[in-house]
């Protein structure tokens, strides 16, 4: 699922792209995709793209003087930027939105989406009460400062990786940049928030920070002026994400992996955990009393 990085990188070329742009048309492939039935696609034509923002997870199109195009890419969504009147791939095509007379000129931008079941969404509302309707109550973690963070990361206990990924809690942050801001602030992904130290904290709030920062630099200098078309949560510079079994960068120790339900945590137990391997709920309850725990007891599964 694309994550602040990617969309912060989304947002910066839509603006390049949109911005002023007449929307000359809307077309729906899917009729899954638009959740809403009023405003009207239709009622958007002919209105100037005023805006592009991020809301959490969600990219926001502002169009006309109170219509917003409200878009979450969910999994395996993915924003596309094609030559004027494109169409729509037979395959994952969900939506397309051409315009004219954009910073860069005429052209359309798709919605796809690759993976068999369909959950990227499109929502049409009018008026900044309707948008508000979007909001989380999650924290975005820099420009809302280090009281606010720790307000609302400690509001309730919950496990480091789900109080990262929660938008309730903090915004933007899922499954691959919270491995990654867990290993650079070495913590266990299972750590109690009410356990956590003034000086973890600290430590967390200053990873969410660097890593986000980081990687939203790090993928702008890589897209440059093309549109990203490579939005994927897994990288080769990515410190654990994806990297089950591949040595941690700073230690050397290979990289550890729990799963459970759609998701998955990656860590470095020698750099997290004090060298403990976390339960994975599946395979440790298959093997039982043989369930290492201990990154020394590996060899031996």
């Amino acid at each position: 699922m694309p994550e602040r990085p990617d969309l912060d990188v989304y947002v910066d070329h839509l603006d390049r792209r949109l911005l002023g742009a007449r929307l000359e048309g809307v077309r729906i492939a899917s009729p899954f995709v638009l959740r809403t039935a009023e405003p009207a696609p239709e009622r958007l034509v002919g209105e100037t793209i005023r805006g592009v923002r991020r809301i959490a997870k969600r990219l926001v199109l502002d169009v006309g003087e109170a219509h917003h195009v409200v878009i979450h890419l969910m999994i395996t969504g993915r924003l596309h930027w094609r030559k004027p009147g494109a169409a729509l791939p037979k395959r994952g095509g969900l939506a397309a939105f051409d315009v004219t007379g954009g910073p860069v000129g005429d052209g359309t931008l798709t919605l796809t989406e690759s993976a068999k079941k369909k959950r990227a969404a499109i929502h049409l509302c009018t008026g900044d009460e309707a948008l508000a309707a979007f909001e989380t109550p999650g924290v975005e973690v820099a420009p809302d400062g280090f009281e606010t963070f720790r307000a609302a990361v400690t509001r309730h206990n919950h496990t480091l990786k789900r109080a990262l990924t929660d938008q309730r809690i903090l915004r933007g942050i899922g499954n691959a940049y919270s491995d990654e801001i867990l290993w650079t602030a070495r913590l266990s992904p299972a750590k109690q928030t009410a356990r956590l130290t003034d000086a973890e904290l600290g430590a967390l709030f200053f990873a969410c920070n660097t890593v986000l920062e980081d990687w939203t630099a790090r993928l702008a200098a890589e897209t440059g002026d093309a549109f990203p078309e490579k939005v994927t949560a897994f990288h080769d510079a990515m410190a654990v994400h994806g990297r089950y079994r591949l040595p941690c960068p700073r230690c050397g120790a290979p990289v550890q992996r729990i799963v459970y339900a759609e998701n998955e945590a990656n860590y470095c137990a020698a750099c997290q955990t004090g060298g403990r391997l976390l339960a994975d709920r599946a395979l440790s309850r298959l093997l039982h009393g043989n369930w290492p725990k201990k990154l020394e007891e590996l060899d031996g599964v």
